[in-house]
């Protein structure tokens, strides 16, 4: 397996690209968009800058990875000749089903169809292909070249081979790949989702304000990073769409989004990506300043 094809060059998709190249892997990065296409091979230059400012790769490193990275805005050209197809696109199922079907009509036949998704039945994903036994899910977490761990998830047809090939391609990667099966939210955002949403709740019905929620987590509990500023990092949006399918999966009122992260997607403010989520995000700026309005 050495020809990797990549769908959407976005965050996460950018992120798978640069890993699989700076392991040696040809990548084609396939976007309907050239400037984002545009886009991404900046960031995942600046990305290789920041390693080499670490003293983790040299030069040499970075140039040979650019150059295992071709862009393409065609996904028939961009799959035809893979071993391996990871839709990297926005977590949307109508979006997905349309993109598998065509990965499918595409991609040579032997070649394994595996999605990024965070949330979404693989099941349901690989029903829309005529190779389900191909299909599965490979759930990297971001920022992709940071962290190490790969959620491999099996569709309900997922053979065994597959699983296993997705699983030493990931050491290969220098991931740390954890086999899973295919229920609502797997196992990460099973248990991260419901922990955000009840900081958010927690917020919601006046507990505590925003730093003092983060800061419990963070002091008390040792996370890196509190849980409402996970969900900006993350993005609301993004937050919301999981609980709902966590919600509808299990019918378990658990799981129901909190009004306030409704309300807050409803007005776009969805965290660092659009500049205000729980927190102000300031260009060029680090230091994190809480919402205005959640300031009393």
């Amino acid at each position: 397996m050495k020809k990797i094809a990549v769908i959407g060059a976005g965050t996460m998709g950018n992120g798978i690209a640069h890993v699989f190249a700076q392991a040696g892997f040809t990548v084609s990065l396939i976007d309907v968009s050239q400037p984002q296409l545009d886009n991404a091979i900046k960031t995942i230059t600046k990305n290789f800058d920041r390693q080499i400012a670490k003293g983790s790769i040299n030069e040499e490193v970075k140039e040979a990875s650019l150059k295992n990275i071709t862009t393409n805005t065609s996904l028939e050209d961009g799959v035809k000749n893979a071993d391996l197809v990871i839709e990297a696109a926005t977590e949307n199922t109508e979006l997905k089903l349309k993109i598998f079907k065509q990965m499918d009509e595409y991609a040579p036949v032997n070649c394994i169809l595996a999605t990024n998704t965070s949330s979404i039945s693989i099941t349901k994903i690989a029903a829309a292909t005529n190779r389900p036994e191909k299909v599965i899910g490979m759930h990297f977490m971001n920022p992709v070249p940071v962290m190490k761990l790969v959620e491999v998830i099996n569709g309900y047809a997922t053979t065994k081979e597959v699983t296993e090939t997705i699983v030493e391609l990931s050491r290969q990667l220098g991931k740390v790949p954890c086999a899973v099966n295919d229920y609502p939210g797997f196992v990460a955002n099973r248990i991260l989702m419901p922990m955000i949403n009840e900081a958010i709740y927690t917020l919601y019905e006046g507990v505590a304000g925003v730093e003092e929620i983060d800061t419990v987590m963070k002091l008390g509990m040792a996370h890196p990073m509190g849980p409402l500023q996970l969900a900006d990092f993350i993005g609301l949006d993004v937050c919301l769409s999981i609980l709902q399918v966590l919600h509808s999966g299990f019918g378990n009122p658990k799981y129901a989004p909190c009004p306030l992260l409704v309300n807050m997607v409803t007005a776009k403010k969805l965290g660092v990506k659009s500049g205000e989520g729980f927190y102000t995000y300031m260009q060029g700026s680090k230091e994190l300043v809480v919402s205005r309005s959640f300031i009393k």
